[in-house]
């Protein structure tokens, strides 16, 4: 197992593998390239039509907040799979750390745990280094000397911001979320099963 999934609880992982598995009964993202440039787009998939409901609504409801958005374990892994073709997913991952973190409770757990977060997300040349500016680094790097469930609260809403006014916006006017929408649109206005793509 490479270094830096090793970082993340045997619980995380489980829990990414759950969402991969539950979006790709919704979703299928077709391969990059073809000639007109798009990075790939999700389609509905009609065989499961008892979810399907739910989830229109859910997709629908992703355009309304961007607090939906992350509050929707698919609207997660939709918005991870969108900014990961543009080789940007780390504030996102950042911030799921920061929310797994939130939950411990052993203060020995929080501490390393905190060390973990800040070597893969906020030192400098970090490998998955998010954009914060060097007073926040500087404020984090203080705050791990007594790690408390909030040390990285100034830097989680820092990157919940820029991912608010930057990709969030971005992930709403790509093509993978248009016509995945229209599709979820098609399915909540008929009283039928989802129309097939």
């Amino acid at each position: 197992m490479c270094r830096t999934l090793a970082a993340f609880p045997t619980t995380c992982l489980e829990r990414a593998k759950e969402f991969k598995t539950r979006l790709g009964i919704f979703l299928h993202k077709s391969e990059l390239g073809s000639g007109t440039g798009s990075v790939g787009k999700f389609e509905w998939d009609s065989k499961h039509s008892k979810e399907g409901r739910n989830f229109s609504e859910d997709v629908l409801g992703w355009r309304e907040s961007f607090d939906l958005l992350l509050s929707s374990k698919n609207g997660v892994a939709a918005f991870h799979a969108f900014l990961k073709t543009e080789f940007s997913e780390e504030n996102l991952e950042f911030w799921l750390a920061c929310e797994e973190f939130k939950k411990l409770r052993s203060a020995t757990k929080l501490a390393s745990r905190a060390h973990r977060i800040f070597e893969e997300f906020i030192c400098s040349e970090a490998p998955k280094e998010v954009n914060i500016d060097h007073e926040t680094r500087e404020l984090t790097r203080t705050n791990l000397q007594t790690p408390t469930a909030m040390c990285f609260g100034v830097a989680q809403g820092k990157t919940r911001m820029l991912m608010e006014e930057d990709s969030y916006p971005r992930f709403l006017r790509s093509p993978a979320y248009r016509d995945l929408a229209a599709q979820a649109a098609a399915a909540s206005a008929s009283p039928s099963e989802p129309s097939h793509t």
